[in-house]
């Protein structure tokens, strides 16, 4: 089956903008934390009032009868004095939520778990949240009718959260805009092999269960979440600057399984010259043997694969770990930034291991009838259900060629350089791109942003 890229990224919008929204209340009062984020495609994704530093998860899954039982301990600080908040989880019983050790007041409404603390929180304060939760999974689809999040699957899970997926497995706050660091307990049949974010921290079999520890320190946005489960072989490679490679091979694709993994430690180097240092602390890849999702996705240090891998596909979910993963849209609607530099990079990997160039595969596409559905809807703002449309990867990369020919090589790559230096682990906006281009190349390009991003249609002039 063939492998369909949904890697899943002009208003300046900020992580704090986002991420802290809150109902209006008079100064000094007590909130109650808003049911989403802000995000015009998603407005109940995420949640206002706080910001969450680290999450813990426990969990338990029996992959023959899909029981789910999990403890999540979550890490806060809140951004006003708040009497409730939200977060986000959708399904699952839960069976007791605590702050600070304390039990909370809570009840459900929709994919919103409403929590009060007994005492309320004050701006500024840290605290933690536990809730302990079950329940059988499923196998969820998006608005898109895509199968994502905690996927079911015979031998375990696929796991794939973009865009809002991850409350279908962990209480959560489900934006971009609120990224933390991760600890994975997942406990499995014995057999089974549980793979995550991060490094893994050892394991151990009791009892005819084995229980996997990942650890992922460095901030992730909730969507590159992964704890998938199958009948993985884990291959550990090493590269770049002993960069640890960890791959999760399932054992039923046999040994050609893993073949377009083998040139992954040649792909960093190359861009990490072309966009600076790798931005994480370990890499590597699940690949599965379920190829009902269609996709591939780039999971923060691991990207899962639904089959084998094309090399193409595996350098674009490794260009994300730099755009998108690292450097992340603060909307949905801009998802362009991830999709369309993904498309680029695997492009100027395919011209650096002596294919077609990248003006050659600008040249091809451009050649395209006005008709062609490759020209819309426009890749700046696609819309919610049109979020994975092949525009917002061809016509978002074909924009990068576009500007590279209009500045010349020298500026284009500085801003490619520039553009993650100054933004790495942060969350961007198209129009903080727009001037970062203009003030490296000294040229005015609203025009011509406007023309690729914004206006539906085939591009003649620019």
């Amino acid at each position: 089956m063939k492998i369909v890229w949904r890697c899943l990224t002009l208003l300046t919008a900020t992580a704090s903008t986002l991420a802290l929204v809150a109902a209006p209340a008079a100064a000094g009062s007590a909130i109650v934390g808003a049911p989403g984020a802000g995000d015009d495609y998603f407005p109940l994704a995420g949640n206002g009032g706080y910001d969450v530093s680290h999450y813990d998860l426990d969990i338990r899954y029996e992959p023959a009868t899909r029981a789910f039982t999990g403890a999540a301990t979550i890490s806060a600080r809140a951004t006003a004095r708040l009497s409730r908040f939200n977060l986000d989880l959708r399904g699952f019983t839960v069976r007791s939520v605590r702050v600070d050790g304390r039990p909370a007041r809570f009840d459900r409404d929709g994919q919103e778990l409403r929590i009060s603390p007994r005492s309320g929180l004050s701006r500024g304060e840290r605290f933690t949240v536990s809730v302990t939760y079950d329940g059988t999974t499923g196998r969820p689809t998006d608005n898109t009718g895509a199968l994502y999040g905690w996927v079911s699957t015979p031998d375990g899970s696929f796991v794939a959260n973009e865009p809002e997926g991850a409350a279908t497995w962990y209480p959560v706050n489900d934006h971009p805009t609120d990224k933390a660091s991760y600890d994975f307990e997942i406990t499995v049949p014995a057999g089974k092999t549980a793979v995550a974010n991060g490094e893994p921290r050892g394991q151990y079999t009791r009892d005819g269960w084995t229980t996997f520890r990942w650890h992922a320190a460095d901030p992730m946005a909730s969507y590159l979440a992964t704890a998938s489960i199958g009948d993985y072989d884990l291959r550990r490679s090493v590269g770049p600057r002993g960069l640890p490679i960890i791959d999760a091979v399932d054992r039923d694709l046999g040994p050609t399984g893993d073949d377009g993994l083998a040139r992954t430690a040649e792909m960093i180097d190359y861009f990490g010259q072309l966009f600076g240092p790798y931005p994480f602390s370990s890499f590597g890849a699940i690949v599965d043997d379920d190829e009902d999702p269609g996709y591939a996705l780039e999971t923060q240090t691991r990207p899962i694969y639904a089959g084998p891998p094309s090399q193409s596909t595996v350098a674009h979910e490794l260009a994300h770990q730099w755009f998108g993963d690292s450097v992340t849209p603060a909307r949905w609607q801009e998802i362009w930034l991830n999709e369309g530099f993904a498309t680029y990079a695997s492009w100027l990997w395919e011209e650096h291991t002596g294919g077609r160039t990248a003006a050659a595969r600008f040249a091809s596409l451009h050649a395209q009838p006005e008709t062609a559905s490759l020209w819309n809807p426009p890749p700046g703002d696609p819309g919610a259900v049109e979020l994975f449309a092949g525009s917002v990867y061809n016509k978002g990369a074909m924009t990068l060629q576009a500007l590279r020919a209009k500045i010349g090589d020298a500026a284009f790559f500085a801003l490619l350089r520039a553009w993650y230096a100054g933004h790495r682990g942060g969350n961007v906006s198209t129009s903080d791109f727009v001037r970062l281009a203009e003030k490296i190349s000294r040229q005015q390009l609203n025009g011509f942003f406007r023309t690729w991003l914004y206006t539906p249609g085939k591009p003649t002039t620019w």
